[in-house]
């Protein structure tokens, strides 16, 4: 398949396509969209920001047709952002069906009018989705499609009770789990709820447009060399800190240091977190401060940096973190901060499969030059697998850090 028509996907929807500029389908999505549009359940396992919202939201669009009894499609996320996100990438599809986003933080109102009134398509998170069956605004009984979208955190331990219920209240629909990465408690529920389904892994051709490093650091100097990094820096940059406490902290000593930023936690209500990201995709601010809740599908395509200020706690939520940026095979830089007091947890995340990366050149790093430490330019080598030979011969960027266009 090398384009939509060959895939069989309608006039219309070819044509809300092209409106976007969209003429040919990426890699997951030639290998999904045969499968799905043919009825089986699918597993999609592909980096962040390959192109897994639209192979799952086409088959949808092309299968629900005309309006009838339903909810007939349900796409759950685990976060609100995520779950704005998809809907807006389904209303560019053309596809006349009515649909409700459902997500909690917000008032009962506009989503209650939206199921009253009936929909084919819900979109939402587990806690409103369930809150509005409680509340017999909504059933799920006649959900043919179904879409659990970045799958690993979805059916992680804290999801996983509100997962089984919804699925439990469904009658075998085609089932769709989407993730970059796919744990091994996902391939248990996968084993248990899925059909032979077809198992779609994609690795984006052009990976290597990532540059990611670590940037060795004592913890009293973690904030000055964070502020005189973003300020080298030219272009948006997510800054991930592990708690919604820290990332507060975090954003006030940089809002006290003159830095314009977004903050971005748990703890905000929903009118703060749309604000937000509002003013970080429409670039109103150069800098989000945020803890994992932005690391799970924000799809802005004009990050060209993010830093690990501090540790994710599994090697899934670094790989989410660093996904946000070198999107759609575009290059992209990140920074992962480690102090002595980090040791333990890096090797905890090493051990648990988190890549060896190599340490950058700080002194050379805050000059605005992307340079790996090696034996020439430090006078030691540092513990990575790389070798120094071959570290030695990578492209050194010059200059102000390089950022991503478009």
């Amino acid at each position: 398949m090398s384009t939509f028509l060959d895939a069989g996907v309608s006039s219309q929807t070819l044509d809300a396509l092209s409106a976007q500029g969209i003429e040919s389908p990426v890699a997951v999505q030639e290998t999904a969209l045969p499968a799905l549009l043919a009825g089986s359940d699918v597993v999609m396992e592909a980096p962040t920001g390959s192109g897994k919202t639209l192979a799952y939201l086409i088959p949808l669009v092309e299968g629900i047709g005309s309006p009838g009894h339903g909810p007939r499609g349900l796409v759950v996320t685990p976060t609100r952002e995520l779950a704005m996100q998809v809907s807006s990438v389904f209303e560019t599809l053309d596809h006349g069906v009515r649909s409700a986003l459902l997500y909690g933080g917000v008032g009962y109102a506009t989503q209650n009018l939206a199921l009253k009134e009936g929909v084919d398509v819900v979109i939402g998170t587990p806690g409103r989705i369930l809150d509005m069956v409680g509340r017999k605004m909504l059933a799920l009984s006649r959900v043919e499609y179904l879409v659990l979208d970045e799958a690993d955190e979805m059916l992680d331990a804290g999801f996983a009770p509100d997962i089984e219920r919804i699925l439990g209240m469904t009658w075998q629909p085609q089932t769709v789990l989407a993730s970059a990465t796919m744990p091994e408690w996902v391939r248990r529920v996968i084993e248990r709820y899925l059909k032979d389904p077809v198992h779609v892994k994609v690795e984006l051709e052009d990976a290597s447009k990532l540059e990611h490093g670590i940037v060795r650091i004592p913890s009293a100097d973690k904030l000055d060399t964070l502020v005189q990094l973003l300020r080298v820096h030219d272009a948006s940059a997510i800054v991930f800190g592990r708690t919604k406490v820290g990332v507060n902290r975090l954003a006030r000593d940089l809002r006290r240091r003159g830095l314009n930023l977004a903050e971005l936690q748990g703890d905000m209500n929903q009118v703060m977190r749309d604000r937000a990201m509002a003013a970080f995709r429409e670039q109103r601010v150069q800098v989000l401060v945020a803890t994992n809740v932005a690391a799970r599908g924000i799809d802005i395509s004009h990050i060209g940096l993010v830093i690990n200020y501090e540790l994710p706690d599994t090697p899934q939520w670094l790989v989410h973190r660093v996904g946000r940026t070198a999107r759609m095979g575009g290059a992209g830089w990140a920074l992962t901060f480690l102090t002595p007091e980090d040791g333990p947890q890096w090797m905890r995340l090493r051990s648990g499969g988190a890549p060896d990366i190599a340490e950058l050149n700080l002194e050379r790093l805050l000059r605005g030059e992307w340079v790996y430490r090696t034996e020439e330019n430090v006078g030691s080598p540092i513990g990575s697998s790389e070798s120094p030979e071959r570290r030695n011969h990578r492209p050194r960027r010059r200059g102000r850090v390089p950022v991503r266009v478009g």
